[in-house]
């Protein structure tokens, strides 16, 4: 049964609805048994038995009928022998027509056409009432028992119980009451004010042509929650909406073929868009005929298939005028292969927005609580200001004494969240077998590098290094800026996570370690193996000195990177400094007093026209300068 959206416009709701009925008919029998079950599930009804009635409604009856978010009109036998019914009927159809009220007929032992065209016994009930009349009172009345009769509702002719036709009335009543209370939950995100108004901009709403649009960004970026804000803002311009969630995922091996998954699909969107949960088709092409001059708004929301969207919005003919499709996703070429043009990237929050981000979580308030500041920008920066991150990081802090925090930061420093975790890891999963490998190479040793030290390490490795570096960049799984590659940190973590599940226990075993006391472990006590690729020191984290063994490495056999180091402040073990785009005068004093023994090479594109490099005798093993 399909219902219009009642308007989100903000009303005064006084019941959530109102029964138009003929008591003699069904107020002691059907009527009270669908009372009985509205108020079990906490539906208010409108109940007249106050009212004296006469012939004409008075202000009481019409301030119930427009303040009901749901209007019920119970067509029995005898309906159209009251004036009073008829009244109500046609206030009924003015409140349909100009403020979207949602309109639910039950047609309870009689026909729809009878109903419809004033005929059979329900015409000559209403046609004993229409006599004495003025014409415009009978024309009036029969205009509205037409509009009513062509809405779709419950017949009792279709339903072997009353008592399922009851539950199932009051089911889909309680539905429409749930979706019509306004929600304030998105008016109170960070931050979300911007995004309405650049998806606005792009949605141009003024337009009466079909327009699909993109969201794109990485995962956790906060796609989702702007689809969903949209959704809810802009729902009562459409005559027909649905919000498909979740769509990534879908394609299993149970389907045979991708006929058989586009048809699930459009079985999914015209359940949705045309409230018919049992709807059925029999062959792809049916949602185009159905919703081709309804004027919807759908939102597909984390496509990660051409075919999704093939089978869901293939054309814009599909939909009618003035339709708006909003798709997200973290695939840009899907995006672009479906050839939409409009399309939104959701950038990182700004520094401040970040930080009021987490602390809503943390603290229940926009601003760290007295004590905490340093720690909740820590953790804001340990998420990396991916919205995502910094809701589940501050739910975990929530109610955590200063002592808890300090403890805790240890680990999620090394360890990601598992609620982060599963997010995340759905992306990595969703990539080829070489595009995967290139992803953990990034994660443990090429993040921040140049493209160019990628090309130098990995073409011998990679076949098609440079064609998976476009997808990981088109699935927000990287960024390339300036020349270098650049992974959010959650991602970085993700991918070390997946390493160290190669063997929790036992390092050696591993792809890559980055971890200076594994490190430190497996050249000391003579473990390494013919697994490991890749070694990342930073000796500034060792404490103590530590013996290498000479046999650990002739078992390392598949060992491609080696690379030890100390922090920036042991110049003279300096190998490479990079330092494009600073704003840099001076590089430092005293340069002339240190020997740069292992400097190599040295990148300083300075943006200050002042910048002064001096003391290049000191550069003993130079090779690259710029």
């Amino acid at each position: 049964m399909a219902l219009l959206c009642p308007s989100s416009l903000p009303r005064n709701w006084i019941h959530d609805v109102f029964p138009s009925f003929h008591g003699a008919d069904v107020r002691t029998t059907f009527l009270s048994h669908v009372l009985k079950e509205f108020k079990r599930r906490g539906i208010d009804t409108f109940i007249d038995n106050d009212i004296k009635r006469s012939k004409s409604i008075g202000p009481k009856l019409i301030e119930a009928i427009r303040g009901s978010r749901v209007a019920i009109v119970l067509l029995s036998r005898n309906y159209a022998s009251s004036t009073w019914c008829l009244n109500e009927l046609v206030e009924i159809a003015v409140c349909r027509r100009e403020f979207g009220q949602t309109v639910m007929p039950i047609f309870y032992e009689v026909d729809p056409s009878d109903v419809k065209k004033q005929a059979g016994e329900f015409g000559k009930v209403f046609e004993n009432t229409c006599n004495g009349k003025t014409e415009e009172d009978t024309m009036r009345w029969r205009e509205a028992l037409m509009e009513v009769a062509t809405i779709a509702g419950e017949h009792s002719s279709n339903w072997c119980s009353e008592a399922e036709m009851i539950e199932k009335i009051a089911a889909d009543i309680s539905n429409v009451v749930n979706d019509s209370v306004p929600s304030n939950y998105f008016e109170s995100l960070i931050g979300i004010g911007a995004h309405m108004e650049r998806m606005r901009s792009l949605l141009s709403l003024e337009c009466d042509e079909v327009r699909m649009v993109g969201i794109w960004g990485p995962a956790g970026i906060g796609k989702t929650t702007i689809a969903r804000a949209l959704y809810e803002k802009l729902c009562s311009n459409f005559t027909h909406t649905a919000f498909i969630e979740s769509i990534k995922g879908g394609y299993t091996t149970h389907y045979l073929d991708n006929y058989a998954y586009m048809l699930q699909l459009q079985e999914q969107l015209l359940s949705k868009t045309l409230s018919d949960k049992d709807l059925k088709i029999g062959h792809v092409g049916v949602a185009q005929e159905r919703l081709k001059k309804k004027k919807v708004l759908i939102v597909l929301d984390g496509v990660d298939r051409l075919v999704q969207l093939n089978a869901m919005a293939d054309k814009p003919e599909w939909f009618g005028r003035g339709s708006r499709i909003i798709i997200t996703t973290q695939d840009l070429k899907l995006l672009k292969a479906h050839g939409i043009d409009h399309i939104y990237k959701v950038d990182y929050p700004i520094d401040e927005e970040a930080l009021q981000i987490f602390c809503k979580h943390a603290f229940g308030q926009n601003s760290p609580k007295d004590g905490f500041e340093e720690l909740a920008l820590e953790v804001t920066n340990l998420s990396g200001k991916l919205p995502l991150g910094l809701s589940i990081m501050g739910s975990y802090f929530r109610g955590m004494s200063k002592h808890e925090w300090i403890n805790a930061l240890p680990r999620l420093k090394s360890r990601l969240h598992d609620d982060i975790k599963s997010i995340l890891r759905f992306s990595y999963d969703a990539l080829c077998d070489e595009d995967k490998e290139l992803f953990l190479y990034i994660a443990c040793f090429f993040n921040l590098k140049s493209i160019q030290t990628l090309e130098d390490h990995l073409e011998r490795t990679f076949l098609n290094w440079s064609h998976g570096l476009h997808i990981l960049a088109e699935r927000s799984l990287i960024c390339r800026e300036y020349g270098f590659i650049k992974m959010h940190n959650l991602l970085v973590q993700l991918g070390r996570d997946i390493v160290l599940s190669q063997s929790f226990h036992d390092p050696w075993k591993r792809q890559f370690l980055v971890d200076a006391r594994e490190i430190c472990q497996v050249l000391t006590y003579e473990t390494g193996s013919e697994s490991l690729v890749g070694m990342d020191l930073d000796l500034s984290e060792i404490n103590k000195e530590f013996n290498i063994s000479k046999i650990t490495f002739k078992r390392m056999c598949n060992l491609q990177f080696l690379r030890f180091y100390r922090r920036f402040d042991d110049k003279e073990s300096l190998v490479e400094l990079n330092m494009r785009n600073s704003k840099l005068n001076k590089l430092w004093e005293g340069v002339r007093h240190v020997q740069f023994h292992c400097m190599m090479s040295l990148f300083v594109w300075a943006a200050s026209s002042k910048s002064q490099v001096d003391g290049f005798e000191s550069f003993i093993r130079l090779e690259r300068a710029s």
